[in-house]
């Protein structure tokens, strides 16, 4: 497990919702100093307490660790479909063609 991106997704939930890490390492009883080393990947965070970030940043673990496991392309592809949902026909077609010649330019 890549602690760095996990610690990135867990800093992402937190401004998202607009928590301080002292308010999120109160809620989790630990330190804002241990907080903050998780959220910079310095330190892996024991089960408990990463099921206490995610509860206390009210996000799932597969949002977590989506880059981290084979079930996270599930959550990935929600991700963009819900996203999708938002736009027109015509944006919507636009987005794809942008999506395609991405993955041209990536697989060269």
């Amino acid at each position: 497990m890549d602690n760095l991106t996990v610690g990135n997704r867990i800093r992402e939930a937190r401004l998202k919702k607009k928590f301080t890490q002292e308010q999120i390492a109160e809620k989790v009883k630990i330190s804002t100093y241990h907080y903050g080393q998780i959220e910079r990947g310095e330190k892996n965070p024991s089960l408990s307490v990463f099921v206490s970030i995610a509860d206390a940043l009210d996000v799932s673990s597969d949002f977590l660790l989506r880059d981290e496991l084979s079930t996270g392309n599930i959550y990935v592809n929600n991700e963009i479909a819900q996203k999708l949902d938002q736009l027109t026909v015509k944006q919507r077609v636009g987005a794809v063609e942008i999506l395609d010649a991405y993955i041209k330019a990536v697989l060269r």
